[in-house]
């Protein structure tokens, strides 16, 4: 078996990154708790805590990882760094991870021996910084808000710190929180452009009415 590797800031192909397929869709800076006992899934965890590597989270556009028939995965996924691992019962392990950078495949995935998913990639850029322009301040102040709500019922599905002065950073974290389709979020994440993601985002509060003025 393969095995990951540290990914150097920089790299733009790794050659053999495990896939781990799921039904959702992480953001960059985003906050990922995963219960594992499928053993690939072990395997996959230990791997990457022997070579401090990360994983890739990626999306199932067709199939279910887990069952028969044709799996399509998509096209842009995101790293997954490890920064918890708990084993409270034999053969279960509770793991907390945090979205890195975006990353697309660069070739077709395969199946391991064991069953794990894996692929060549190619790493994005991370977003540029650019700061929220004036006719999103409301967007802007409104996560504060939630934010704040959130904080208080330690439901918050990011971490700090808050980088309410990034656009990319505000308008991924919108996309965590809204009730909007997996492949609405999906369309959202692997936009390059993080003003025009902050727009789109800011024209769906809008359109809600979830936010006015």
């Amino acid at each position: 078996m393969s095995e990951s590797a540290p990914i150097e800031p920089g790299a733009g192909l790794v050659n053999d990154l495990p896939l781990f397929p799921l039904d959702m869709v992480l953001f960059p800076g985003a906050v990922l708790g995963l219960k594992i006992f499928e053993a690939r899934y072990l395997d996959l965890m230990s791997e990457c805590m022997r070579s401090g590597g990360p994983f890739g989270v990626i999306g199932l556009r067709k199939g279910t990882e887990a069952g028969p028939g044709n799996v399509q995965l998509e096209d842009v996924g995101t790293l997954a760094h490890i920064d918890e691992l708990d084993a409270e019962q034999t053969g279960i392990l509770h793991t907390r991870c945090h979205g890195g950078q975006r990353f697309r495949l660069a070739g077709a995935a395969s199946q391991r021996s064991n069953g794990l998913w894996s692929a060549p990639v190619s790493l994005i850029a991370d977003d540029p910084p650019r700061a929220p322009g004036p006719a999103v301040t409301a967007t802007v102040a409104a996560l504060e808000e939630a934010i704040q709500k959130l904080e208080q019922h330690d439901q918050l599905p990011f971490a700090p710190p808050y980088r309410l002065d990034d656009a990319g950073w505000v308008a991924n974290r919108w996309c965590e929180l809204l009730p909007i389709s997996r492949s609405a979020k999906q369309k959202l994440m692997a936009l390059d452009d993080p003003v025009i993601r902050l727009s789109l985002v800011d024209g769906y509060l809008r359109d809600k009415k979830i936010i006015v003025g």
